[in-house]
């Protein structure tokens, strides 16, 4: 699974876990997503480390140059000539 797709999915989840609990809890609807920014902020700080400096890596790579692409030139080519 690709480490961009892995960290959005957490990333979503710090904030839509806290704005949950706390619409349950009756919270105002702007204070719960105000305090649901901010909580998943500090998670995605503390917790996603890793994910974060995954995605950071494959942006680096992509923008120097040193990533391989996932399917060479003739791939995409015989790709693109059985859709014609």
């Amino acid at each position: 699974m690709p480490p961009v797709l892995v960290y959005t999915v957490l990333r979503l989840l710090a904030f839509f876990v806290p704005l949950g609990i706390l619409l349950v809890l009756r919270i105002e609807p702007w204070i719960a997503a105000v305090l649901s920014a901010l909580i998943g902020l500090a998670v995605s700080f503390i917790l996603l480390r890793t994910p974060r400096e995954k995605v950071a890596e494959g942006i680096y790579d992509r923008r120097h140059g040193r990533h391989t692409p996932d399917t060479t030139d003739e791939d995409a080519e015989d790709a693109r000539d059985a859709t014609s």
